[in-house]
């Protein structure tokens, strides 16, 4: 398949059937995170009570409406922060969540913990998910469900940035394949210098797993790289595209990757020559070459991207943009074809970090959303369905 995305041409536009969901979540959620598995979707988010103890929460998706939320954990040591936020995943009947915990009191010194729940078992609460000690930063952490009722699980690792000799060393980017017990196994350093606080990307392709993330050159140039598992290793980093965005700072926007067999998709933020933008970039052999990537947005797009697959060769794109004083959460729906839909508005949406990294599910013959509303007194998360077929 020879894909030529250099010039996208637009798809017909359609209206968009936005059907309401009532949420779950109570006063005070926020971080919400969707996850469709084998039929069946689920939504987790955090509650901050008044005494300082935060719940993390999820509930299941089913015959058009969320179902009794259940309780994982909760804790009053716990890192909350509006980019790093904990995730569910479901495989074949067993559970994978995660939270982070303050392992310090310096304000990014945190682990991840682990909750796993084997099928017919009672959750296992706080289990290690690395094993260094350090009071550094780890998290920023991405799960998907692997074979034999695994995990593959991949994150952000600080434990070389502990101060030696008045320097510290970079963030690196490690992975792991995490059984249904909690048995870690085949641990690896992906890259050893990466961007310290943007979110990560993986996908399962038909030649093994596949990691994106934002990487830091010694010179500060911060585009989107991937590492690839072939053959029972893991392949050097190498750049899904030259962006060449330099920036002295974490620009806390991380990528999204989505796949199915080999077709591969990449969605991605830059603001490369100050110009800011949503990119898409499709492989058709599992991330060993990409062709040109789509862009999308207008200049005042600040990104939070999210991407599904509609089908083998369709993948929707969500970001955040501003129009004047306001934000709006937006939808782009692209074909390996080179195809481009208008965007999309899916609802008005606070731009601040309150309002959080926005998520989008395919399930059925719908698309699921979920973000965080703010209003001064309360953050709630909210939550609507979009039919496919309106995209």
């Amino acid at each position: 398949m020879v894909l030529n995305l250099s010039c996208a041409e637009e798809i017909h536009e359609n209206k968009l059937e936005v059907i309401p969901i009532e949420s779950p979540c109570g006063e005070h959620s926020s971080l919400p995170y969707l996850f469709s598995n084998s039929g069946k979707t689920f939504l987790s988010w955090v509650e901050e009570q008044k005494d300082g103890r935060t719940f993390f929460r999820y509930a299941e998706f089913q015959e058009g409406t969320w179902q009794k939320p259940y309780d994982i954990a909760n804790g009053t040591d716990w890192f909350v922060n509006w980019a790093d936020f904990p995730a569910f995943v479901e495989n074949e009947g067993n559970f994978f969540s995660h939270i982070l915990k303050k392992s310090a009191e310096d304000t990014y010194s945190y682990d991840i913990k682990m909750n796993l729940k084997p099928k017919g078992m009672d959750w296992q609460i706080g289990l290690p998910l690395h094993d260094d000690g350090t009071p550094t930063e780890h998290g920023f952490v991405t799960a998907l469900p692997y074979h034999n009722a695994s995990f593959f699980v991949t994150w952000l690792d600080g434990r070389n940035t502990v101060e030696k000799e008045g320097q510290r060393g970079p963030m690196s980017i490690r992975a792991a394949v995490v059984a249904s017990d909690g048995t870690i196994t085949n641990e690896n350093l992906l890259d050893p210098r990466t961007c310290d606080c943007c979110q990560t990307g993986a996908a399962i392709t038909a030649n093994g797993p596949i990691v994106v993330y934002r990487d830091r050159s010694e010179d500060e140039v911060r585009d989107i790289s991937i590492v690839r598992k072939l053959n029972g290793k893991w392949t050097a980093p190498k750049s899904v595209h030259h962006d060449n965005w330099k920036i002295n700072g974490c620009p806390v926007n991380g990528p999204k990757a989505v796949a199915l067999g080999n077709t591969l998709a990449v969605a991605w933020f830059t603001e490369a020559g100050k110009r800011p933008t949503v990119k898409l970039a499709f492989s058709d052999n599992g991330g060993n070459t990409f062709q040109e990537p789509i862009s999308m947005g207008t200049s005042s797009v600040i990104g939070r991207v999210d991407a599904v697959l509609l089908d083998a060769q369709t993948v929707l794109v969500s970001y955040v943009e501003r129009e004047g004083e306001k934000a709006y959460l937006k939808v782009v729906k692209a074909t390996a074809e080179g195809r481009l839909s208008p965007p999309e508005t899916i609802t008005e949406i606070n731009s601040s970090r309150q309002s959080g990294f926005p998520q989008m599910e395919h399930f059925g013959k719908s698309v699921l959303f979920a973000w965080t509303e703010v209003s001064e007194t309360m953050t709630q998360v909210k939550t609507v369905s979009v039919l496919t077929k309106s995209l």
